[in-house]
């Protein structure tokens, strides 16, 4: 797939998806979410807060 300028990236996992493993999975502050795509860049953000 060509990505062109504009285009947009939606990732992720509906709400709810972590109850469902056992045992349950959640992000947690001090975490890190790191999305690359080669040749572009990354983002990375650290969860610094529970909601």
């Amino acid at each position: 797939m060509t990505l062109e300028p504009g285009d947009i990236l939606a990732t992720g996992t509906p709400a709810g998806v972590g109850v469902g493993f056992t045992p349950k999975r959640f992000l947690a502050v001090g975490d890190v979410v790191r999305i690359e795509i080669d040749g572009i860049g990354h983002i990375e953000n650290t969860v610094v807060a529970e909601a």
